[in-house]
């Protein structure tokens, strides 16, 4: 009797256990959901953020890469909760989130005014990167040498000589091509349109000269060329960090420590460099992604 009592007694206090670890009190790590927008750089940063937060937290992980749309299906998913952060780009966010009509030209003035509005929608920003993937200008590095090439100012000048190659919705563009000749005085001798894919080979073929380009592009990397320096500012920068939900930073206590570890971490170059072990070299992205936060000091510890 005594016996069967025992082990009635040990079937309810496993029964309670297994109540009590369903309702997660057996040591199950807290999971983080991060999104991702469809491009190789947000790979890369969603793999750094997460391996900053498994290696400095109990906290697990879960990403989800290449979210289609991008900023347009990722900010109501954070919303509604489904994310809890996201690598984002400050002006993505002025003209997709905010749905601004006018630019802020000031990125101190912007960056203010994106804090002030997301904490109303109960998000915030943790900090910027320190790289903007923005628009820009690329010549081979003989044309840059043959002309005296550093700025669009010196483009402008030789541009009577020169061929620019550039996709069709960014020379079709009001605001893109027509108003960044006008801005700069550019009088080019042609202007071809071809596919964003073969722009970097029509450049290197020398069949173009010049090609609009972003800054942080992986080819620009591979192709030994020179991305020229926007002097007057006509392209505004679009500065990466973090967006995250209000209530996961509460949630997990040890979470905005982690993302502040990424603030002025990363130039456009090593952007660029990145972007090109994984699309050029073939690396994997948190292969990449461990690497450069290897080489910072910033895992193991």
């Amino acid at each position: 009797m005594k016996n069967t009592n025992r082990i009635k007694k040990g079937i309810a206090v496993l029964a309670l256990a297994g109540m009590v670890c369903g309702l997660g009190a057996c040591g199950e790590k807290e999971t983080i959901k991060i999104a991702s927008k469809p491009m190789t750089e947000q790979y890369i940063l969603t793999e750094m953020l997460a391996q900053l937060i498994e290696d400095g937290t109990d906290y697990e992980v879960e990403i989800t890469k290449g979210v289609g749309g991008g900023t347009t299906n990722i900010h109501p998913a954070l919303l509604k909760g489904e994310f809890d952060l996201y690598p984002e780009y400050t002006r993505s966010a002025w003209l997709n989130v905010l749905k601004k009509e006018e630019m802020e030209k000031d990125d101190d003035k912007l960056y203010e005014e994106l804090l002030a509005e997301y904490d109303a929608l109960g998000l915030t920003w943790t900090g910027l990167y320190g790289f903007s993937n923005t628009y820009g200008l690329a010549v081979r590095q003989d044309t840059a040498e043959q002309y005296g090439l550093s700025t669009y100012s010196e483009l402008a000048a030789a541009s009577g000589e020169l061929v620019f190659g550039g996709n069709p919705d960014y020379i079709e563009l009001e605001t893109g091509y027509p108003r960044l000749c006008e801005a700069y005085g550019m009088q080019f001798k042609d202007t071809v349109q071809m596919e964003i894919a073969l722009k970097y080979e029509a450049l290197k073929n020398e069949e173009v000269d010049v090609i609009n380009a972003f800054t942080t592009d992986a080819q620009l990397a591979a192709n030994n060329l020179v991305l020229l320096a926007d002097d007057r500012v006509f392209f505004e920068t679009y500065d990466a960090g973090t967006v995250v939900r209000k209530d996961a930073l509460e949630k997990y206590p040890e979470l905005r420590g982690i993302l502040e570890k990424m603030n002025g971490l990363i130039t456009e170059t090593e952007m660029q460099q990145m972007n090109y072990e994984v699309e050029v070299n073939g690396r994997e992205d948190k292969d990449v992604a461990r690497e450069f936060l290897e080489n910072k000091g910033l895992l193991g510890h």
